[in-house]
C-alpha cells in the first residue's frame, strides 16, 4: 500500500474519531493538512466523501438521539446554503479562495477558543440562521461543523441527541455539496478512488472509538490544540497560498 494512503488512513482515523465525539472536527483537521499536497477542489471531495460517510456512522451509532424538528429547521437552509458555497467553490480563482480559507482559518481559532464564554438563544432564528452559516461555511470550505456546533449548542441537546443531530444535519449538507463537486466534474487520483477501501472503513473504527471514550474527553482541551493548529495553518494559506 502506498505511504501516501497510509498516512491519510492514519489522518481519517484520528479525524473521525475527533469528529464525532465533539460534533466537528473531521473535515478541520483533514482539510488543512491534505491541502499541503492537493488542490482545494480535490481536497474538498476526498475529505467530503470521508465525512459523508462518517455521518451515517454517527446517526447509527447514535440513532436514538434523533429530533426531527430541529433537523428539519436546521438542515433544510444547511443544504440550500452548501450547495451555494460548493458551487462558489468551483467558479471561483484557488489562490483567492486559499487566501479567503486562511483568513476563516484564523477567524475560526478566535471563534474555537471563546464561543463558548456567549450563549444564543434557543429559538427557530438560531436554528435556521446557524444552518445558514454553517452551510455556507461547510460548502465553500468544507469546515462548517464548529460554526453547527455553537448553534445547536444553544438547545441544551443531552450528549448523545447532540451527536446524531449534528452527523444528520452534516449528512444532509454533504450530500448536498458532493452533488456539486461531481456537477462540477471534480474527480480524484485513481489511487485515491481505491484508497477508500481502507479509508471508509477507518472512518467507522474511529467513530466506534469516539462512542467508547465519549464524555472522558476535555472538549475545552480539543478546542485549544485545534485552535493553535488552525492558526498557523491559516497564516499560511492567507501569506503563501
Amino acid at each position: 500500500m502506498p505511504t501516501e494512503i497510509l498516512a491519510i488512513a492514519a489522518l481519517t482515523l484520528i479525524a473521525s474519531a475527533v469528529g464525532t465525539m465533539t460534533g466537528f472536527g473531521t473535515s478541520t483537521i483533514m482539510i488543512p493538512v491534505l491541502l499541503f499536497w492537493y488542490p482545494l477542489p480535490q481536497t474538498l471531495l476526498l475529505v467530503g466523501i470521508i465525512h459523508w460517510v462518517g455521518d451515517m456512522w454517527k446517526m447509527l451509532l447514535f440513532r436514538k438521539g434523533a429530533t426531527w424538528n430541529l433537523l428539519l429547521l436546521f438542515g433544510v437552509p444547511s443544504v440550500l446554503a452548501a450547495y451555494l458555497g460548493a458551487r462558489l467553490t468551483l467558479e471561483t480563482d484557488p489562490v483567492l479562495l486559499l487566501r479567503i480559507l486562511g483568513a476563516a482559518l484564523i477567524i475560526y481559532t478566535f471563534f474555537l477558543l471563546f464561543h463558548s464564554s456567549w450563549k444564543l438563544p434557543k429559538t427557530t432564528a438560531t436554528a435556521v440562521t446557524g444552518g445558514v452559516a454553517s452551510g455556507f461555511m461547510a460548502g465553500i470550505f468544507g469546515v462548517g461543523g464548529a460554526v453547527r456546533g455553537a448553534f445547536l449548542a444553544a438547545f441544551d441537546l443531552p450528549k448523545h441527541v447532540y451527536i446524531f443531530t449534528a452527523g444528520a444535519i452534516a449528512f444532509m449538507t454533504d450530500s448536498i455539496r458532493l452533488i456539486a463537486y461531481g456537477v462540477g466534474n471534480v474527480n480524484l487520483p485513481m489511487k485515491l478512488w481505491y484508497g477508500m477501501i481502507v479509508l471508509l472503513p477507518l472512518s467507522f473504527v474511529g467513530a466506534w472509538l469516539a462512542k467508547k471514550v465519549v464524555g472522558y474527553v476535555s472538549e475545552k482541551a480539543f478546542r485549544i490544540v485545534i485552535a493553535v493548529f488552525l492558526s498557523v495553518v491559516g497564516c499560511k494559506f492567507l501569506l503563501l497560498p
